[in-house]
């Protein structure tokens, strides 16, 4: 079942360590440089409110906001860190329980750490974690056809491609559409999704 705090943490066949954790007091300066640094790179593929943006919120606030939502077991708000260094987020958000048990990830990555595979072992470990670990019978991914990177990091994956949807999510300020994967805990078949990345990076490296 869900817990939270928790934290995730994976070593490559190429050294690099990433970790999955909450977000912390001490992540401040970093995390608002980030958003910063990344806004326009960013604004293309964030979700907005089809009724215009709220006012902003400080970061404290977000940190309690996104804590008292994991507690609640309605999202996994992880940061991610490669080396150490906060790159970025991962969320498990929108779970539902009762005859369903399942939920969607998100993220997002600064574009400087961007082409070294980091989104897709996070993306696997929150997969691995939502399944085996919380219990989730099903995990989701949404991506919008124009997001070539994050199709590959599905596709990278092997996650199952269950086709187009018209206007899922509201992004940059419209309804958009998106093309949703899906993996389930039978078609894992008791396998992890970072073992399976773990095996392929090193045979082939």
């Amino acid at each position: 079942m869900l817990t939270w705090p928790v934290r995730l943490e994976e070593q490559r066949p190429d050294g690099v360590t990433i970790v999955l954790r909450a977000l912390t007091r001490t992540d401040r300066d970093r995390w608002q440089q980030l958003r910063l640094d990344n806004e326009e790179w960013l604004r293309p593929w964030e979700a907005t409110l089809p009724t215009g943006p709220e006012g902003p919120v400080s970061f404290a606030k977000l940190r309690r906001l996104l804590d008292r939502a994991a507690r609640d077991g309605h999202v996994l708000p992880f940061v991610i860190e490669a080396d150490g260094l906060l790159v970025g987020q991962m969320h498990l958000f929108d779970i539902v329980w009762g005859s369903r048990w399942t939920g969607s990830a998100g993220y997002w990555l600064d574009r400087h750490a961007t082409g070294r595979g980091l989104v897709t072992w996070a993306l696997a470990m929150l997969i691995d974690h939502a399944i085996h670990d919380v219990g989730l019978h099903r995990v989701e991914v949404g991506i919008r056809p124009e997001n070539t990177a994050s199709l590959a990091v599905a596709h990278r994956l092997e996650l199952p491609d269950e086709g187009f949807r018209a206007g899922q999510v509201h992004v940059a300020g419209a309804w958009r559409d998106h093309i949703e994967f899906a993996i389930t805990a039978d078609q894992l078949a008791g396998d992890r999704l970072v073992e399976r990345l773990r095996l392929r990076e090193t045979t082939s490296g």
